[in-house]
């Protein structure tokens, strides 16, 4: 439950960020990174950023809403943050480095005990 929070109180200034500035997003897309389809991208960006906050906080679809995030990542270390370097202190790829680690963790071995996951995955399997 812990990663799960950590990872949503991350994703989530970004992602109201990118709703309540939205032509902006797509402005960063279109002219400094040089997306193709900048207004899909950044729709997508923005939508599995704000799903994923919800997702981490109630424990669910979480194996699910990791991938993409984790593909975020990747993307964000590509496009931005490696001419930077590796210390977040010069804006460089550390912090999502981690958030790639921390998501990779929870897609592997899921929600935790204290998800809605869990709690789905018990009433669906439990002997009766």
């Amino acid at each position: 439950m812990g990663l799960r929070l950590i990872l949503a109180h991350g994703f989530y200034e970004p992602a109201l960020d990118k709703i309540q500035h939205f032509s902006n997003t797509v402005n960063f897309f279109t002219h400094q990174l040089h997306f193709p389809y900048p207004l899909a991208n950044a729709l997508l960006a923005t939508g599995f950023e704000a799903l994923g906050v919800v997702a981490l906080v109630l424990g669910l679809g979480v194996r699910f809403v990791s991938i993409p995030l984790m593909v975020i990542m990747v993307v964000a270390i590509n496009s931005v943050l490696w001419a930077h370097g590796f210390s977040c202190a010069a804006n460089g790829y550390q912090i999502a480095l981690y958030y790639f680690f921390m998501l990779f963790a929870l897609m592997a071995f899921g929600a935790g005990k204290y998800s809605l996951d869990e709690s789905f995955f018990k009433k669906l399997f439990s002997a009766k």
